[in-house]
């Protein structure tokens, strides 16, 4: 852990303590996209996804998707910045969720946000039990 890294410490909702880094969280980002099945991964296009610290707007969102979902991308997509798949720290920490719970929440929170590059909607996800 780095001394840059500070702890977080929180409460989850049986009170036990949960200390969790920066570097903690951006592993477990990184783990949740490792383990995309390779059809899932190989889709992935122009897109970069990031650990912010919390959600910029204070809506209290766990993650954001900014771009141009696929389904939507035409013959004259070229030349532009990445997608941006936001997930935000502070916000799934303040869920107060014990650490497996934490870790799946992000999990979740990073297919969600795939799932928009992917072109599936909200209306959508909802029906699959992921909205």
């Amino acid at each position: 852990m780095l001394a840059s890294d500070p702890l977080r410490t929180i409460a989850d909702t049986e009170g036990a303590i949960i200390l969790l880094g920066r570097e903690d969280f951006e592993e477990i980002v990184d783990a949740a996209l490792e383990e995309l099945p390779d059809d899932i991964a190989a889709r992935l296009d122009n897109v970069v996804v990031v650990v912010e610290e919390r959600d910029p707007h204070g809506e209290g969102l766990l993650g954001f998707y900014h771009g141009i979902p696929l389904p939507d991308r035409g013959m004259n997509y070229a030349g532009v910045l990445p997608d941006r798949i936001s997930i935000f720290m502070d916000t799934h920490l303040a869920l107060g969720l014990g650490s497996e719970a934490t870790r799946e929440e992000i999990r979740r929170t990073v297919l969600h946000e795939i799932a928009h590059h992917l072109g599936i909607d909200d209306l959508r996800l909802h029906e699959l039990g992921w909205g």
